[in-house]
């Protein structure tokens, strides 16, 4: 195999899972509109001032240890986010209004790809004053 090849295979598929291992899947395709979120929600959900997300669509995730996340309701009928009950680990996001499911970009187990770089942060008035925003080089849905 060449070098072109391998990375164009390693674009195909990731993988990724939860910090203690019970939880693993994989992604394929291109990441959708990978971001970051400032709302007060993400911060709190992720201990930090921002969370890092991008989209795959939903056929393309896989839960490969027969193990999916436990998912809890946060905002009714709107959205749903996914974690690992042994660990805490973030992991996922269902929205009423995004046909991807959000994956937290940390869970990813190689985070290098070009198609992960945040191209806007949403929520920026809630950010936290002393670290640098995120450029915007694409319109965000929300926020």
């Amino acid at each position: 195999m060449n070098a072109i090849f391998d990375i164009v295979a390693a674009v195909q598929e990731r993988s990724g899972g939860c910090l203690c291992g019970r939880i693993r899947f994989t992604a394929k395709g291109k990441a959708v509109y990978p971001h970051t979120c400032s709302c007060s929600h993400c911060k709190k959900l992720g201990g930090g001032p921002m969370m890092w997300w991008a989209g795959f669509a939903l056929d393309d995730v896989t839960w490969t240890n027969g193990i999916e996340p436990t998912w809890f309701e946060t905002f009714e009928g709107e959205a749903q986010r996914g974690f690992c009950p042994h660990c805490g680990s973030r992991l996922a996001a269902i929205d009423r209004d995004v046909p991807e499911l959000g994956i937290v970009v940390t869970a990813l187990d190689d985070t290098s790809g070009a198609d992960l770089v945040p191209v806007n942060q949403s929520f920026r008035d809630d950010a936290v004053h002393w670290l640098s925003q995120v450029p915007n080089t694409q319109t965000s849905p929300v926020g």
